[in-house]
């Protein structure tokens, strides 16, 4: 009966060996990610503990889950990729298990309404990764069946493990797992959900943006700086600028009195997304700064700055050097 069991393998084994397999996965040029919990918490931040919370909520899961806890806090987890629809994750057990966590998309109609309610309670992307807002916004963002985090129908769970069962002690420490990493990475539950977190953002409507907010809604310079690890540049004043549009005849007319450069490019990068026109430019280049930014785009010092910011959350740049030597590396 239990003969498809392999033997029990003490914990400390099951990690030299899941040591020396992923030193072969990295060796053959493979990007390896493990999940490593300090403490006896396994997830701290607003999103990872929601996440988690959540996934406790569901009465399917109440059997698997404690062995996943413990699994996910010794290590087992040496593996843990996050992309659209979907968690891949190399698990240490007897043997190293692959374990696939696969997650329906948010329907298109729940996220319309979801930022139909919560206009106007989140001011910003960094404000909306780190979870600060309003009490009642983040009330409706987790709320079971309508909100953002999946429920157990959308959720379809393999495993290479021997166990039959629906939930594995693997997939549970998987779960666990995607919680820790929403501590670091939270812009990846959108990036699991297909969804552009940037639509969350405040516009016209209340919303629920009413409610206590337990720490401060607007972020200043130092508070930027300590999430993305560096230091801002704090650039020069932005011009005054006509609300009038410029139409490209006048600009060139412009160019003929004066003598300057062409504004051809400048007027044609307004019409384009600032964000594309950048990721363009560090694609072609390798890498910007301030300056350069804002010349491609046309915006001031402070605008290209949150464009830039939003380019690094996506995974689609990094930041070298500090204050005015900061730069902006392709990945």
């Amino acid at each position: 009966m239990f003969d498809q069991w392999p033997a029990y393998v003490p914990v400390a084994e099951r990690r030299r060996l899941a040591a020396a397999e992923m030193a072969k996965l990295v060796k053959q040029g493979q990007t390896v990610s493990p999940v490593r919990i300090t403490g006896r918490a396994i997830a701290t931040t607003a999103w990872g503990k929601a996440w988690c919370d959540h996934m406790e909520g569901h009465s399917d899961f109440a059997n698997r889950l404690p062995r996943g806890r413990t699994y996910v806090r010794n290590g087992s987890v040496v593996d843990l990729q996050i992309v659209p629809g979907k968690v891949e994750a190399r698990v240490s057990g007897s043997s190293i298990y692959r374990t696939t966590i696969t997650v329906k998309p948010l329907a298109a109609a729940a996220w319309k309404a979801l930022c139909t309610d919560c206009a106007g309670g989140i001011d910003s992307l960094v404000e909306l990764l780190q979870g600060r807002f309003a009490a009642g916004v983040m009330q409706r963002l987790c709320r079971q069946g309508d909100g953002l985090f999946p429920v157990g129908k959308e959720l379809r769970f393999t495993c290479s493990c021997p166990d039959g069962a629906y939930m594995c002690k693997h997939v549970a420490a998987v779960l666990y797992g995607v919680g820790a990493r929403f501590d670091h990475q939270p812009h990846l539950l959108f990036t699991l959900r297909k969804v552009d977190a940037s639509a969350l953002l405040a516009r016209a409507g209340a919303g629920l943006a009413g409610g206590d907010v337990t720490s401060e809604r607007t972020l200043v310079g130092d508070d930027i700086s300590a999430l993305f690890g560096l230091e801002m540049d704090a650039g020069d004043p932005a011009p005054e600028q006509s609300s009038a549009p410029v139409s490209v005849r006048a600009a060139r007319t412009a160019v003929s009195r004066t003598g300057s450069a062409p504004v051809k490019s400048v007027v044609r990068a307004q019409r384009r997304d600032p964000a594309s026109t950048l990721l363009a430019h560090l694609r072609k280049h390798g890498s910007l700064d301030n300056a350069s930014a804002r010349a491609a785009t046309g915006l001031d010092a402070a605008a290209v700055r949150l464009v830039l910011q939003r380019l690094v959350i996506a995974g689609q740049a990094r930041v070298e050097g500090r204050k005015r030597g900061t730069r902006y590396m392709a990945r």
